[in-house]
């Protein structure tokens, strides 16, 4: 089976902003490979949360927005973008997520979220 004609692999760091409700914005920015030449994407959505104060166990979300895409050697393309994740402890300081998305093809992304900048920042 075959989920798309080109493979992109690399890290990615994102900012959001939370306005106090059960939305969110944010941003992500990954560079990597992308078929043996160097590339980027750049990704921008709105968030939805299910339970945004939850300080234990797993609160879903999902998203809408757009991702830019542009590798060496590759015409830049632009992309609507969806998603759907789950995170621990939405409203904790910190904790781990999981997306899955489309916008480019299939996305998958886990990590660890600090929800609170550190206060040496």
């Amino acid at each position: 089976m075959v989920l798309a004609h080109r493979g992109f692999w690399g890290p990615e760091l994102g900012v959001a902003r939370r306005s106090g409700g059960q939305g969110r914005l944010a941003l992500a920015v990954a560079g990597g490979d992308d078929e043996h030449a160097l590339g980027v994407r750049v990704q921008a959505t709105a968030q939805f949360l299910l339970r945004p104060a939850e300080r234990r166990g797993a609160g879903p979300y999902g998203g809408l927005g757009l991702t830019l895409v542009g590798a060496e050697g590759a015409p830049g393309a632009s992309y609507l973008a969806a998603l759907v994740g789950l995170e621990a402890g939405p409203g904790a300081r910190a904790g781990w997520y999981a997306e899955l998305g489309l916008g480019g093809g299939v996305q998958l992304r886990a990590g660890w979220r600090f929800r609170r900048f550190p206060a040496w920042w």
